[in-house]
């Protein structure tokens, strides 16, 4: 399994304690391991999820099989401390990943951007973020605690633009 992102890492802290995260994309689980030694619950979706067989016995995490590019978002009303995305992006899915971030929950957004095709795959622009997207995409709605996007020597070398951002609690002063 590779290694978890040093972006979602950095960033885990920030999810209350106690709050369930979703992990959007789960892929092979790496985010969903680190989310568990961390003590956190994790609901863990993707289209494929044999990747994630190694936590089915684990009742902390919640295993969800959906095509998030062809059906209808599957997660409709629920909130999470935690919103976890990297190495993904289907931006008719942005406005229900910003809202399924709960009051006091952050969401972790990494992946690459424009430029990337210089460097290797994704390519197609439409799996490209466009220079402030993720900026954009949260709005007003969150508060922005880290934003970077730009160039990152590999192995290997990338465009990346990634997000750390809040939605202020509505219970604290």
């Amino acid at each position: 399994m590779p290694p978890a992102s040093s972006w979602v890492m950095r960033h885990l802290d920030f999810v209350p304690a106690g709050g369930a995260v979703l992990d959007l994309a789960a892929g092979s689980g790496r985010h969903v391991r680190l989310c568990r030694r961390a003590g956190l619950a994790v609901v863990a979706v993707d289209r494929d999820t044999a990747g994630l067989n190694a936590f089915a016995d684990d009742g902390g995490v919640e295993i969800l099989a959906a095509d998030l590019e062809a059906a209808a978002w599957p997660l409709a009303g629920r909130r999470f401390g935690g919103v976890i995305v990297t190495n993904y992006l289907w931006r008719p899915l942005l406005p229900e990943i910003v809202a399924a971030v709960a009051p006091g929950g952050v969401l972790i957004y990494e992946t690459f951007a424009a430029g990337n095709e210089a460097f290797g795959r994704p390519r197609n622009p439409d799996f490209l973020l466009r220079p402030n997207e993720l900026l954009e995409a949260v709005g007003a709605e969150l508060e922005v605690l880290e934003y970077r996007h730009g160039f990152e020597p590999g192995p290997p070398s990338a465009v990346r633009q990634k997000i750390a951002a809040r939605r202020p609690d509505m219970d604290r002063p």
